[in-house]
């Protein structure tokens, strides 16, 4: 049993379920696991064969001179990665196409069999170079992902026509299997088309249909309604009708058909990392554990932070000059243009960007406001046609290049690369209790909510999101929203 991942926003539009064929949600991951499966293979075997190369040079290689033990640990190492991949499940159809699982896997199980062929090669003193195991797992790594991420956007272009989906049957009382139904159709790149719904017996009526989707029968028949609708799974979307002993007995009869068994729970925004089940007398008990914001791991996050930060700086040096330059020739004003902004527990700081507007934008700023129409400065505020915006500025803000200073108040220690972004007191002065949740951590460069839509979310679903980071982050999704920022700057979706 597994719990119905929650949606995202809307990449496009979903196939009403109506318009939806036998085409549309018939099995589609035995092949796509297939050439997952080769993909991976060829990465690995590339990734093994440079860092033989590596150890061995092309010439001695020429030369017929190579090592057959090399070539044995290159092939017991590539078959192992493979099976890694395959033992921790990174391949499962639940998990292929969206979140970061499927990524969290592949990187788990590369790091932890390279610990273990690092300490069985020490331990059984095997001469087994270091610069070998450190080509074959980074590159094999990269690699490994970034073949995922393309299979990844290819799926994703067909789910958006709503091909290669999964079919779901939603039963439970029709307000909250509704409810479910357009979660679950909001983001069609999740991979869940709802083929019907079950009800309970009392509310059954000719015809009816719930959120656009037809009532096909009541919970006793949900088990044959599951499997004449070829549905891959079945999703309890919580009723008083629906007991333990209805749900156990339901497993009972889905046993031998390869139809999943879904529980959707009332919690939301809990990331798999805070959640334990243990079974107490038989009854499944869900543990959350509470977020913490202090620790080893924020000491981490701080390292990492640095480092990146410093590197950042240094390579990007020479656009940063760039940049300054071209803000200087062509405006009268500072090139830096610092704000104070809330940081971390409510505390004060100067956040650098380089000026992309008119140096007296700040006093121009009720003029703006009037002109569309806003009385006040909300949460996450951004006009999306401000004249103040000089011609150069407009520039750096669609690539997001104004924000490149902020790095120096990364090195401060006032900000994070990933975070929540930081705000003025006026909008920290719309905060509620949960959008206070925002100051629990530093804000960050970039955050969820700006690869996710940016300015085009609305501010309910940026807190949520915001909220969701700081409760449930860990360093992977720390890289990997880094990797999505690149991609929504360069695409210069959501930015005014």
């Amino acid at each position: 049993m597994r719990a119905v991942p929650s949606s995202g926003p809307t990449p496009g539009p979903a196939v009403p379920a109506g318009e939806r064929t036998a085409a549309d949600t018939a099995p589609w991951w035995p092949w796509y696991v297939a050439r997952l499966t080769i993909t991976d293979a060829f990465c690995i075997i590339v990734a093994v064969g440079v860092a033989y190369v590596v150890r061995f040079d092309v010439p001695t290689l020429v030369s017929g001179e190579y090592s057959p033990s090399y070539l044995a640990v290159s092939a017991v190492l590539a078959t192992a990665w493979l099976a890694a991949l395959a033992i921790v499940r990174s391949r499962d159809r639940r998990i292929i196409g969206t979140g970061p699982v499927e990524y969290a896997r592949v990187f788990g199980a590369t790091w932890r069999l390279f610990a273990v062929v690092a300490i069985v090669a020490y331990l059984l003193k095997m001469d087994i170079g270091r610069g070998y195991l450190a080509v074959a797992a980074p590159l094999g790594l990269l690699l490994i992902l970034v073949s995922r991420y393309a299979w990844r956007l290819w799926l994703h272009r067909r789910r958006d026509a709503g091909r290669m989906q999964s079919g779901i049957l939603v039963i439970g009382h029709r307000e909250k299997a509704a409810r479910l139904i357009q979660d679950l159709h909001r983001n069609p790149r999740a991979g869940y088309a709802v083929v019907g719904v079950c009800v309970p017996s009392g509310e059954i009526s000719t015809g009816e249909t719930v959120a656009g989707v037809p009532v096909l029968g009541s919970f006793a028949d949900a088990a044959r309604v599951a499997v004449a609708t070829r549905a891959s799974a079945v999703a309890v979307s919580g009723s008083d009708s629906i007991t333990s002993d209805a749900v156990r007995q339901l497993g009972w009869d889905l046993e031998g058909s390869h139809v999943d068994l879904a529980l959707t729970l009332s919690l939301v925004d809990v990331a798999g990392p805070r959640v334990t089940m243990q079974p107490v007398s038989g009854l499944p008990l869900m543990y959350v554990d509470e977020p913490r914001f202090t620790g080893a791991k924020y000491a981490a996050k701080t390292v990492f932070d640095w480092v990146g930060a410093t590197a950042a700086v240094v390579v990007l040096s020479p656009l940063l000059a760039l940049v300054a330059v071209a803000v200087a020739c062509t405006s009268r004003g500072p090139v830096l243009y610092t704000q104070e902004r809330i940081g971390r527990d409510g505390r004060r700081f100067r956040m650098y960007k380089f000026r992309s507007m008119v140096a007296d934008a700040h006093d121009r700023l009720a003029e703006v406001l009037a002109a569309e129409g806003v009385t006040e400065i909300g949460l996450f505020y951004k006009p999306k046609q401000d004249p103040r915006v000089t011609r150069v500025g407009r520039f750096l803000r669609r690539f997001s290049l104004d924000e490149l200073p902020q790095l120096f108040n990364v090195l401060r220690g006032e900000m994070s690369l990933v975070g929540p972004r930081p705000q003025i007191a006026e909008e920290v002065a719309h905060y509620d209790r949960t959008a206070h949740r925002r100051l629990l951590v530093k804000p960050g460069l970039t955050g969820l909510w700006q690869v996710s839509g940016r300015s085009d979310l609305s501010p309910e679903a940026g807190v949520r999101m915001d909220v969701s980071y700081v409760e449930n982050w860990t360093l992977f999704t720390d890289l990997l929203i880094l990797v999505r920022t690149a991609k929504v700057v360069l695409m210069r979706s959501g930015a005014y």
